[in-house]
């Protein structure tokens, strides 16, 4: 039986599915269709319903449970990943609200927390996350949101941090940043359903019994990247909430949705 399944091409996301979808493990009869986009396309095809299994942002996630289930693995929670606000000049904070700013999407977590921390700011230029430095290195935008691998090189270009997003989600909230999460169409047979679930965990074990080394799979997508950054990727973003969200990871994606309607009440 054939699903489609979508996931970045970020060495996280590589990392968690490469033994799902490169027969390194048993999948039981099950195979995948594997397309590999930007987050923020990711979210628009989970709008659009196009894929039976897709990583999304966790800030279209109330957007899409009307037609998807969160998944248990795959996901990216944790204290320290959050986004970050940078700039070519340290520019004081009270200013941000007048910047152009630019932001990985609109439906992603990121757009999310910066909304929270800076509800009065509208100048925004939405794009893809990785033309962000580039953007406010050219001055098209005076300040952007960056996530991924950008989190490791912003510095090496000579920017400046204004603030961590998602430090300043967990002073306020005290739970852990829900980034992005996997999830399944709701027409899929729960019990298929499950058997991903527990697929994926074990497509995540088997990456860490190989770490630190890299396969092919995650070498090949990684745009270029030191293994060094591949490895730092890896690091912060897969953890105990990728094999399983858990109890404190539900009370995040729960909060992360209460943040979400207050935001867009």
């Amino acid at each position: 039986m054939k699903f489609t399944l979508g996931f970045s091409p970020c060495p996280n996301d590589t990392f968690i599915f490469d033994a799902l979808v490169n027969g390194k493990i048993n999948t039981h009869g099950l195979s995948f269709e594997v397309l590999m986009e930007d987050v923020q396309t990711l979210n628009e095809w989970a709008l659009a319903g196009k894929l039976d299994f897709s990583k999304i942002s966790y800030g279209v996630y109330p957007l899409v449970s009307g037609q998807y289930r969160l998944l248990e693995s795959g996901g990216a929670l944790g204290s320290g990943v959050g986004p970050l606000l940078i700039a070519k000049t340290d520019i004081p904070l009270e200013k941000v609200p007048d910047l152009r700013i630019g932001i990985p999407g609109r439906n992603t977590t990121a757009h999310m927390l910066f909304s929270m921390a800076f509800p009065a700011a509208r100048n925004k230029t939405f794009m893809v996350f990785h033309e962000i430095e580039e953007a406010v290195l050219h001055g098209t935008v005076d300040a952007g949101v960056i996530i991924h691998e950008n989190r490791f090189t912003y510095a090496q270009k000579g920017l400046h941090k204004l603030i961590d997003l998602g430090d300043h989600w967990e002073k306020v909230l005290h739970c852990p940043i829900p980034l992005g999460g996997i999830v399944a169409k709701k027409t899929i047979d729960p019990a298929i359903v499950n058997e991903v679930d527990s697929l994926i965990t074990e497509s995540i074990r088997y990456s860490w019994s190989q770490y630190p080394g890299l396969s092919d799979f995650i070498r090949n997508h990684a745009q270029e990247m030191s293994e060094e950054v591949m490895r730092q990727h890896i690091n912060l973003y897969v953890n105990d909430y990728s094999l399983a969200l858990g109890e404190k990871g539900h009370q995040a994606v729960g909060q992360l949705i209460e943040t979400y309607h207050a935001l867009n009440s």
